[in-house]
């Protein structure tokens, strides 16, 4: 499991006085960087081997400026040449928000799928947990 704690800023809040849904996707994605690297690990676009087949984001209570969230990311799925990303948005020990993110290895001037073997399935069995959520 990787995770990452970011700093909501007061931009990212809302009339609501709570932090916007529309950065939870983008927290999420900064998130997976780190599975990101595990296929491109300079992130040059140039080189990319991924494309986004889902995303889905269940909010379950809100989140606060000026406290820390803790984003986790790890799998649930891992397939022939897909898998599925889980992430958690905690806060003050509780879960706000879960996602989930199917991503494709993909060659994209072919235009094909590409199975995720050796090495590369190995690293992401790493992160691959039984269970939708793990407690804290």
């Amino acid at each position: 499991m990787f995770t990452r704690t970011i700093e909501p800023a007061f931009y990212d809040t809302d009339a609501l006085g709570h932090v916007n849904n529309t950065r939870l996707p983008a927290w999420f994605e900064l998130a997976r960087n780190d599975l990101f690297k595990l296929f491109t690990p300079d992130l040059d676009p140039g080189r990319w081997r991924l494309i986004m087949a889902r995303m889905e984001v269940d909010y379950r209570a809100e989140l606060f400026y000026g406290r820390d969230i803790e984003i986790r990311t790890y799998l649930t799925r891992l397939g022939n040449s897909s898998f599925t990303v889980t992430q958690e948005a905690w806060q003050d020990g509780r879960m706000a928000n879960l996602g989930h993110t199917v991503l494709v290895q993909f060659d994209h001037q072919a235009k094909r799928t590409v199975p995720i073997e050796g090495e590369l399935r190995e690293a992401l069995a790493a992160h691959l947990q039984d269970t939708e959520t793990v407690e804290a």
